[in-house]
């Protein structure tokens, strides 16, 4: 994952790794709506197949407003990951202000064992290209 900044946590043995693009075309400033897209790529790094069962996502603007969204799998998928095996996919979201951040958690089970576990998608910042850079 070259080019835009990418972010990065391990939970478990599953390595999460977030890169986020400014989607342009998309964005209305003028109309406080700024998009981003974001490529997830999930890694199973672990000796046990896992299960991505449910997502839970916090998701943050700059004026504090919180949104919490819940859902089966991501982009309508319940992953599967062997050993060594990984899952990659691209989403987005919107937000009426030019920064805030999201971060979240995959809410998965062992597949042999069936113990559940959580695993971290790591704060990932949503900036606008032109808007002057804030640290989060």
């Amino acid at each position: 994952m070259e080019g835009a900044p990418c972010y990065e946590a391990t939970t478990e043995s599953i390595r999460v790794i977030v890169q986020t693009f400014w989607l342009d075309d998309q964005s209305m400033p003028e109309e406080h709506r700024f998009a981003w897209a974001y490529r997830i790529r999930i890694e199973n790094l672990g000796r046990e197949t896992v299960q991505l069962l449910r997502r839970t996502w916090e998701i943050m603007d700059a004026v504090g407003r919180v949104e919490h969204v819940h859902g089966d799998g991501v982009v309508g998928e319940q992953p599967v990951l062997e050993p060594g095996q990984v899952f990659e996919y691209t989403s987005g979201t919107g937000l009426q202000t030019p920064t805030g951040f999201m971060r979240g958690l995959y809410h998965m089970i062992d597949a042999r064992s069936h113990r559940p576990f959580d695993v971290q998608v790591p704060p990932f910042s949503l900036d606008c290209p032109y808007h002057p850079a804030i640290i989060h």
